[in-house]
């Protein structure tokens, strides 16, 4: 195993280890289909499998972000479970983990040509998404592209086979965020700054054309047992079987106020997972640690209810009340956030199997002064639900202020 140092190593001394984020995913297949921030590395999460799993194991994701856990899992024949609140994360899950034919590829390669070309078409029908300010995402010649695009997938869909469509649809997202008028420079999605050349209709076209070449080679690699994504709170996993689960890896949703449901509205809108601006913070309030729209307003108010068990970790109330003193919204969402992920790790340990072990990434944050230990707080909480021998590693230095880090914290249920 490599997963850097155990916890009591000085972290300043740890690099940023960029094989062990996204960027490590970017070349390698059908993980590298599209770049979303709520991803971590395949070569993490197979080291996490050679050191836990064995070849009879049961695997869970319970957040599964771009589905990298179920993915890995699925190239090498484990059983697997993954899932989400978000109803476009489970879908694009599934289609990466997907076993398909080569009827299904060859139609998605002859249909997607003619995508192409109707892209360029000056009067083809047109669909765009009801995104606000839909100006600041794409160029008028991109966004004339893109709607007649769409407009064609949607037409098409009915006369495929069986899954091709999902192979469209991941090769329009890809083609749509390569010509928005947004960066990745920084850990989050950003509008681009400056003066930057629009995408003219012939540049997106050929984007789309690149897309579907690159993903129809990669939708043929094997996949030697599709997992299963379910659409489940990860705080209730009631709905999965007891006992099922011998190994968990997972990164749950940071409490860094970044929320996913902002850096995925232009697939939730174009997929057609959200019709009205109030639709992404209605989602992102279900979520743990959501912040977008509504989301802010709904954690302004939000108290723990009356009979909930308190954070247990010592100190807890100290680290909320210290932000409570700058800002009583953020000290609300750092309560929220933790009380939500006590939910989750309780309900957890109703699923997993006895000597099974639970592997999260997770980074710590800072709120003004204060820091919040996160990974610490993890630990205390998995002690709490009855887990034992917990641990925490650290991986690795993040790229955003030099107090932060990402570790593992695992634990295993007895």
């Amino acid at each position: 195993m490599i997963l850097a140092a155990e916890s009591h190593v000085d972290p300043a001394r740890l690099g940023r280890r960029d094989e062990l984020t996204f960027r490590a995913n970017l070349k390698n297949a059908r993980y590298g289909w599209l770049r979303l921030t709520p991803a971590y590395s395949v070569h993490l999460v197979a080291q996490l499998l050679d050191d836990h799993a064995r070849p009879g194991s049961r695997v869970l994701d319970p957040f599964c972000g771009t589905g990298t856990t179920a993915l890995v899992c699925a190239e090498r024949g484990l059983a697997c479970d993954t899932t989400d609140i978000n109803p476009f994360l489970v879908w694009l899950a599934r289609a990466k983990t997907r076993r398909y034919t080569t009827p299904e590829i060859d139609a998605f390669t002859a249909v997607a040509r003619k995508i192409a070309g109707a892209m360029t078409r000056e009067r083809a029908t047109s669909w765009v998404p009801p995104i606000h300010k839909i100006e600041r995402w794409w160029s008028a010649p991109s966004l004339e592209a893109l709607g007649r695009g769409r407009a064609a997938i949607l037409r098409a869909r009915g006369g495929l086979p069986p899954h091709a469509a999902d192979l469209l649809d991941v090769t329009f997202c890809r083609a749509m965020i390569e010509s928005a008028s947004v960066s990745f420079g920084h850990q989050s999605m950003s509008f681009r700054k400056g003066d930057h050349a629009p995408s003219s209709v012939d540049e997106v076209a050929a984007r789309f054309s690149r897309a579907a070449s690159a993903i129809a080679v990669a939708a043929s690699s094997p996949i030697r047992r599709a997992p299963s994504a379910h659409l489940i709170d990860a705080r209730d996993l009631s709905s999965l079987a007891r006992d099922s689960f011998d190994c968990v890896i997972t990164s749950p949703p940071y409490p860094n106020r970044m929320s996913y449901v902002r850096e995925l509205r232009p697939y939730l809108y174009w997929l057609g997972y959200l019709k009205a601006s109030r639709d992404a913070g209605e989602l992102d309030w279900r979520a743990i640690g959501g912040t977008w729209g509504c989301a802010t307003s709904n954690v302004a108010k939000w108290a723990a209810p009356a009979r909930a068990s308190a954070v247990p970790f010592d100190g807890f109330a100290a680290i909320t009340a210290a932000i409570a003193e700058r800002s009583d919204v953020l000290a609300r969402y750092v309560a929220k956030y933790f009380h939500d992920a006590t939910l989750h790790v309780a309900s957890l340990f109703d699923v997993m199997t006895r000597g099974g072990s639970a592997h999260y990434i997770v980074g710590n944050s800072k709120f003004y002064d204060v820091m919040l230990p996160v990974e610490a707080i993890y630990s205390a909480i998995f002690e709490a639900a009855g887990f034992r021998r917990t641990r925490i590693t650290t991986i690795r230095k993040r790229t955003s202020k030099k107090e932060l880090f990402e570790f593992v914290v695992s634990a295993s249920r007895p």
